[in-house]
This record gives structure tokens, sequence and C-alpha cells, in this order.
């Protein structure tokens, strides 16, 4: 009698440690997930919307010299670039073990919010500007590293059934945190006119407000990031040995045995980070630019550019999540070609009209696409990377993009100089686009099948 109870005790013992399981896997995958919440929006509001337009108007009003303080912006960041992609595959190879990624990210999700706090320090006179760059340059460059140890914390987390979904959740997060910082940041400290701005009422001289705002966005990435800072170390890591780090020399070493490995093993894999790095420039150069083409273009005012950038990031974060959804049902190279080739068809519609309407329009149906080629972009890279190799391949990916990053702003600006019209700087990015699509046509892809079977068992 006593033996049909001992199955059923057991089976829902099963049931039970199964459920508890998905529960445990859903909150690190939402601790993931924070992070980049924290990590984008901190992001759009120094290197896009505030800090960085706070430093080149307030802080630089009255500056003297040859040298606009637009152009010491744009030179500062190239520098910032540089540095990212000399580092990144250092950072990459360190993180090659999963052990270390959790080290990686919390020294430089640390370093990120103490250098935007102390962007609190700089004040509207232009002998702070050199500081208030070099912040801003410091800042932009931690959140780049940051992204090999988070990015390839997605294989410990998912599974070849439910990266794609789990990459664009990631994505959405992101988006979803510009949106909710844009609107904390404007509404607490910077609606309004007069001497005192926000719902805090903070003072305009001296830039207050702003400053105060970046304690306020320090705080957002602080408080985000915790929970993965707190349970990285509980992701799963296999079993193998962490390899051992050396010095500068070799490390690079190291990266480039790696590399000449992919290429004589798959060549593929090293001819898609060059693709990839392409057509994720031409993502870039719509952000960089779709905000001047908005007011010198289309008549859209300074201040509907803001509230185009929250229902943009919107429209972006639902794409990230639609795309990462199909992603997993029909494959990664099938979303980047049709969002690819419909960045392309919107972005030619854009280039022929005109007027504020057109804008609204044809700009949230790029936004649309391209939050699924960004999780997709990475979803094929992760499926194309052998165990153990995420962080080497990220850090890759982070170099490879830093590289091709002056290709959208080169050529935006040719086509406005050959041209002589800010419309046609539109064309130079959707011929980078153009390249990634042709290029992405020729990358050899996976077997979903066959990778599912191998990697079911990290699940």
């Amino acid at each position: 009698m006593s033996g049909p109870g001992v199955p059923h005790r057991r089976v829902g013992a099963g049931v039970q440690k199964r459920r508890d399981g998905a529960g445990v896997q859903k909150r690190r995958v939402a601790a993931w997930a924070l992070w980049d919440c924290g990590s984008t929006g901190l992001n759009a509001i120094v290197a896009t919307f505030v800090f960085s337009v706070y430093l080149t108007g307030t802080v630089a009003e009255g500056m003297t010299g040859p040298t606009s303080a637009a152009s010491w912006l744009g030179r500062t960041l190239t520098i910032a670039g540089v540095v990212v992609a000399l580092l990144a595959p250092l950072v990459g190879v360190w993180v090659q073990a999963p052990q270390r990624r959790r080290v990686a990210l919390v020294l430089l999700t640390v370093l990120a919010v103490g250098f935007t706090a102390s962007m609190s320090l700089i004040r509207a006179d232009p002998r702070y500007l050199a500081a208030g760059l070099t912040l801003l340059a410091l800042t932009a460059a931690c959140g780049d590293l940051a992204s090999v140890p988070y990015n390839a914390m997605l294989r410990q987390l998912s599974t070849p059934q439910t990266a794609g979904r789990i990459s664009g959740l990631g994505w959405a997060a992101g988006y979803t945190g510009s949106v909710l910082l844009l609107l904390i940041i404007y509404f607490g400290f910077i609606s309004g006119d007069g001497p005192d701005r926000g719902l805090f009422g903070l003072p305009v001289a001296d830039g207050q407000n702003v400053r105060a705002a970046m304690i306020a966005a320090a705080c957002w990435l602080a408080i985000l990031a915790l929970p993965l800072l707190f349970t990285a170390h509980r992701l799963a890591d296999g079993a193998e040995p962490a390899p051992p780090v050396g010095g500068v020399l070799a490390g690079y070493r190291q990266m480039f045995d790696d590399l000449r490995g992919e290429w004589r093993r798959d060549r593929n894999l090293v001819y898609y980070l060059i693709v990839s790095a392409v057509f994720r420039d031409g993502l870039a150069g719509i952000f960089a630019f779709g905000a001047v083409l908005g007011v010198s273009v289309y008549g859209i005012s300074q201040a509907d550019v803001l509230i185009f950038g929250v229902v943009a990031s919107t429209v972006a974060a639902v794409g990230a999540v639609l795309g990462g959804r199909l992603d997993d049902r029909i494959g990664a190279k099938p979303i980047l070609i049709c969002s690819l080739t419909s960045l392309i068809v919107v972005g030619a519609a854009l280039m022929a009209t005109s007027g504020p309407a057109a804008f609204w329009v044809c700009g949230l149906l790029l936004c649309l696409f391209v939050g699924p080629t960004q999780s997709a972009a990475r979803t094929l890279l992760l499926r194309m990377t052998g165990d153990g190799k995420e962080g080497v391949s990220f850090g890759l990916y982070t170099m490879t993009g830093r590289a091709a990053a002056p290709l959208a702003p080169w050529l935006f600006f040719v086509f406005v100089d050959l041209f002589d019209s800010d419309r046609a700087g539109l064309a130079g990015i959707l011929v980078v686009l153009a390249v990634g699509l042709f290029g992405m046509l020729a990358v050899r892809v996976p077997d979903r099948r066959a990778s599912a079977i191998s990697g079911g068992a990290a699940g």
C-alpha cells in the first residue's frame, strides 16, 4: 500500500524542484536585464541628451580659442573609442573564465557610477570643460567595456532555444531605462522656465540643476545594477578551469592566438564580426544624427526632439521584444536580413519626404527595426561562438564595433558636403546599412536544430 505513495511524493518533489529552478532562473534573467536598464539609461543622460549638451552649451559659454566645444567633444569621444578598441580584447580574454565576469562587471560599474557622480562638480565655467569632457569619456569607456562581461553572461543565462528571447528582453529593458530616466530627469530637474527648474525647483545658476541630475543618474545605475552584481557569481559557469592571466602583452598574444584559431576553425565567425561592425555602426549613425536631421531638415523643435526620444525608445523596446521572440522561432539571420532591409526602405522613404509628420512616422518605424537588429546581432554571435569563448568573442565584438565607428559619421558628412544638403547625409548612413546587409547575406549560420541539441545541457 505504501508503494504507490512513494512515486507520488517523488513526482511532486520533482515538479516543485523544476518550478523552483525556473523561478530562480527568471530572477537571474531579471537581474541581468535590470543592469542594462540602468546602464543604457545612464548613457542616454550622460552622452546624448543632458550632460554633453550642458558641456558644449552652458559650460563652454564664453570660451575663447579656435576650436569649438563641439569639436572638443568629438575629439574626446574619438580618443575614448580608441581606448575601448584597444582594451576590449584584453577584457574579453580576461573574462573568458565565467567566474571573472562578475569581478570585471563590478569594477567597471563602480567606476561608471563614480565618474557620473563626479560630474556634479563641473560648474558652468569654461575652466571646467576639460574635466567635464574627461569624465564623460571615462564614463562612456567604462560602459562600453562593461558590455563585454555583461554580454558574455548571456550564455550562462540562456539555452539555444531561449537566447533570442532573453537578449531581446535585455535590449528592451535598456530602452525602457532610457525612457524612464529621461522622464525623471526632464520633469524633476530640467522642465520649466525661469531661474528654478523642475519639480525639485533647483536653480539654473551655475548649472546646479544639471549637476544634481548627474547624482540622480549615478544612483539610477547603482540601484539597478545591484541585483546582478550580487547574484552574478551564482550563474552557471561550467566545469572549465580558469585560464591563466598574464600581463598586457600576454593578453594580446592570447587574443591573437584565439583569433587565429577561430580563423582556422571557422573563418565565418571572423567575417561576421566585421559585417556586424559595419551595420551596427549604421544603427549608431541613426541615433547620432536623427535628432540633428529632425531639427535642421524636418522642422522638429528641440523640445519635441526630447519627446520623440522617449517615444522612439519605447518603440525600439517593443521591437526588441518581438524580434527576440521571432529570433527563437526562425533564427537570427532572417531577423537581421528583414530588419536591415526595412531600415533601408524606410530611410529612403524618409529622404523623399518632408515635414514633422514624415519624421515622426518614418523615424518611429526606423526605431521599430533597430531593436530587433541589435538583439539578433548579439544572439547570432553567441550561437556561432564555441563554449568557453564568449568573453573573447564579445571582446572582439566590441573592438570591431569601435574600429568601424568612424564609418557612418564620415559618410554622413561626405554626402552632406557633396550635395550641399543635410538631408543627403542620411544617404551616407543608408550606404553603411546596405553594405552590412549585403555582407550579412554571405554569413553562414549554425544549424538551429544541431545548436539546440548541443546546448540542451546548458538549460
